[in-house]
């Protein structure tokens, strides 16, 4: 179909090329009507692009001609195609025995690692076991003990799975388009945007088994350490998917360290008959008789996790057993098929895929595994994508199983010891003599407020029964050696608890950040594990999107964009898939503390920082997939929102307000101050006549003492008067007179500083 209306899909046939030299030779002249089209061509005469005289522009977008069709898609599908017809019957069944044995040694060579993982399963705890009744060899002997697991193992897979699926699989879809291109155009970044959405949509909505398969590979990833993804085109569902794939499915020997240089890799499937019958009718397998399937042998595993879930080992009806399939990728040198090099046969065995029925041992297909442009030196393509959570010391990795599988089993042990030790302090058992033995029974459930009969013999029956000496003194240091190991497991293990500032408010932001660095740093580096292999999940799909492109729109949904196979393939190969979930960021408390980070910085140097791009980044941080919706509009982000200017106002009323108060405040200061310098001076004034009054008062007390020893001494004279003039009274006068003399010369010398006044004449 052309691409623009009115032209041909070779539209070279329109305005056929002119050989300049040729026009040159015959005296020719070019003449370019100005009201056509302008065309310019490559190198090869692909018209690349055309000018129309309305003004519009036709490009090509992938660098080939307009209007010439993408045989990619065609080219693919004959290439990859079941080659089993086109073989010899005997080099078949000597292929399929021949795979059929690699592939037993490759299951024994891993029989140890698939056994520790069925234990690890039991290790969880997933199965409702009640204390044992008559006694068993399961980690209960002896009658009434207890059979409960510690959750330290469940816990830490739990959390794991948590904040995995959390960052790995966002709700507006895991895909993110990055155009590494430095001179982008407008419709390349309209492309992109619109695949992103559209791939988004197609995850979440049209492949919607994407979201619960990955959910269930990243339990098992945390658990076991070693998860795979299959991502091919399904030709039942007609589209590209992405499917989990048990560790215990994917047969791999355990001296390869990596995907991609394993010998052979297979895939165990089992499959219902009526599957395998779709695909033989459109001849993805070789349409032949397959007898009654065979009784799968199942593994350690997969008897642990059908005991675990409760379920029977296998099907009694021979109709319902699904078929167990073998998808082997491996090397082969097929006769008909040899790898040639500069037209000779090298004897090289190349990559194929062989798909074999294990209870007939029948090929059903045997497929190219590696692109046709490298079939000079084929190499392998990659169709799984292995997930890791810690690398191991082979091609199995370490999970928490390998981490916490030790400790959870000592501190199971522990608890049971702990719980046997209550049952027993309160239902002890007993020793008895012989003399009582004739009892019809040896066991006593007493009731609370009950009794039991006893036959003693004579005996005390202190002397007849005596309960067994239990130790329970050992149980408050067993429940810290509890404790301990539930701790060091935990952090071990990435799933401590943060105990972060301990509840305070001002703890410094520095040690915050140093606390969370530290307790992360085992989670932190399994999230870029996963990022890098989710990475590639997205190469292989984008890879199988560009061979299937058709699938894509053809699938139901709104799309963004009206896609073609031509503009699809052009945006694949523009556009690189990568995840959404930051490879830096494992949980989303550190992408929020990014957030606060950026805002502390733009409110310390707020000139060097965009509040709109910076705030945007918050809010899509937050979970806000559309931040513009809470932001202004454009003409009103200039001018205040009503909102800050009746705030404003407010604020200008309360600092008036605030002013008039200081300013009265001052006021009454003043007042207050000189009213104080009024009453300071008026207490001096005060002060001063107080003093004044104290004074006058002291010397008009001594007046007063002045004249009475003034009269006292008159009187003492007019006595010594009549002493003169009778002196025959002096002896019986003088002893009275002699007394108040010195007392009037006492008083003188205190009053007059110590001078005494001379003698009165006759005294």
């Amino acid at each position: 179909m052309p691409m623009t209306p009115g032209l041909k899909p070779n539209i070279r046939e329109l305005f056929p090329a002119v050989d300049p030299m040729a026009a040159e030779d015959d005296g020719l002249e070019v003449v370019i009507d100005e009201g056509g089209p302008e065309i310019e061509t490559s190198d090869a005469g692909e018209i690349l692009r055309i000018e129309h005289p309305d003004g519009s522009v036709t490009i090509s977008l992938n660098g080939k001609g307009i209007g010439e069709k993408d045989d990619t898609a065609e080219r693919s599908r004959e290439w990859f195609r079941n080659l089993v017809d086109e073989i010899d019957e005997g080099n078949l069944v000597s292929i399929a025995n021949e795979l059929i044995r690699g592939i037993d040694d490759d299951i024994t060579s891993r029989k140890e690692w698939v056994q520790d993982r069925a234990e690890g399963i039991k290790l969880l705890g997933l199965k409702v076991e009640l204390p044992g009744l008559q006694g068993a060899t399961d980690g209960a002997p002896v009658e009434g003990m207890s059979k409960v697991r510690h959750p330290l193992l469940l816990e830490a897979v739990l959390r794991f799975q948590a904040n995995a699926r959390s960052e790995m699989l966002p709700t507006d879809g895991p895909v993110k388009v990055r155009n590494d291109a430095n001179a982008s155009t407008i419709q390349q970044d309209t492309f992109a945007n619109a695949l992103e959405k559209d791939l988004n949509h197609y995850l979440t909505a049209v492949a919607s088994e994407y979201y619960p398969d990955t959910d269930r590979m990243l339990l098992m990833l945390g658990f076991g350490g070693t998860s795979f993804k299959k991502i091919y085109f399904c030709p039942l569902r007609n589209r590209p998917v992405s499917e989990s794939v048990d560790a215990n499915d994917l047969i791999v020997n355990n001296s390869a360290t990596d995907l991609r240089n394993a010998k052979r890799i297979t895939h165990k499937v089992m499959m219902r008959p009526s599957t395998v019958k779709r695909l033989q009718i459109l001849g993805v397998y070789r349409d032949i008789d397959l007898s009654t399937p065979k009784p799968a042998e199942l593994d350690a595993v997969k008897r642990m996790q059908n005991d675990q879930q409760g379920i029977a080992q296998e099907s009694f009806n021979p109709e319902d057993r699904d078929r167990e399939i073998y998808e082997c990728y491996c090397e082969l040198d097929i006769d008909g098929f040899e790898h040639k090099y500069k037209g000779k046969i090298s004897g090289l065995e190349i990559p194929y895929r062989v798909t074999i029925d294990v209870s007939t041992k029948e090929i059903l297909s045997i497929v190219r595994n590696y692109d046709e442009d490298t079939s000079d030196l084929p190499v392998a393509r990659l169709n799984f994508v292995k997930y890791t959570f810690v690398p191991g010391m082979g091609f199995y990795d370490i999970g928490l199983l390998h981490i916490l599988g030790n400790t959870t089993n000592a501190v199971t042990a522990a608890w049971r010891e702990l719980l046997d030790s209550g049952m027993y302090a309160n239902f002890p058992g007993f020793l008895m003599a012989d003399t009582g033995a004739r009892q019809n029974t040896n066991i006593f459930r007493i009731p609370p407020g009950g009794g039991a009969l006893v036959k003693t013999g004579g005996l005390p029956i202190n002397q007849a029964i005596m309960p067994l000496p239990y130790n329970t003194g050992a149980a408050p240091s067993l429940m810290g050696l509890v404790d301990n190991m539930v701790q060091t497991g935990s952090r071990v293990g990435g799933t401590a608890e943060l105990a972060v500032g301990e509840g305070r408010q001002d703890a410094p932001v520095g040690t915050t950040l140093a606390m969370i660095e530290q307790a992360t740093k085992i989670l932190n580096a399994v999230h870029k594990r996963m990022h890098a292999a989710q990475a590639e999940e997205f190469q292989l799909l984008r890879r199988c999107f560009k061979e299937h492109p058709e699938s894509f729109w053809q699938q139901k949904g709104k799309l963004a964009y009206p896609w073609d196979e031509n503009t699809f393939v052009q945006a694949l190969n523009d556009c690189e898939l990568v995840p959404q979930a930051d490879p830096n960021t494992a949980s989303h408390t550190q992408r929020l503390m990014k957030i606060m980070a950026l805002k502390q910085l733009q409110a310390s140097n707020p000139g060097m920082f965009d509040p709109m791009v910076v705030d945007t980044e918050a809010l899509k941080a937050i979970g806000w997939s559309n931040p513009e919706q809470f932001f202004a509009p454009q003409d009103a982000q200039a001018n205040p929102p009503p909102e800050l200017l009746e705030k404003q106002s407010k604020m200008m009323a309360e600092q008036k307000k605030s002013d008039a108060n200081m300013l009265d405040a001052q006021t009454r200061a003043q007042s207050s101050q000189m009213k104080g310098e009024a009453d300071l001076i008026k207490a001096q004034v005060e002060m001063a006549k107080a003093q004044a009054d104290m004074h006058f008062a002291e010397a008009e007390l001594h007046q007063k003492a002045e004249d009475r020893a003034s009269r006292e001494r008159i009187q003492l004279i007019d006595l010594a008067q009549n002493v003169a003039v009778h002196p025959y009274s002096a002896g019986l006068i003088n002893p009275l007179i002699e007394p108040a003399m010195r007392n009037i010369q006492e008083e003188e010398q205190q009053s007059m500083g110590g001078i005494m006044p001379p003698n009165m004449p006759g005294v």
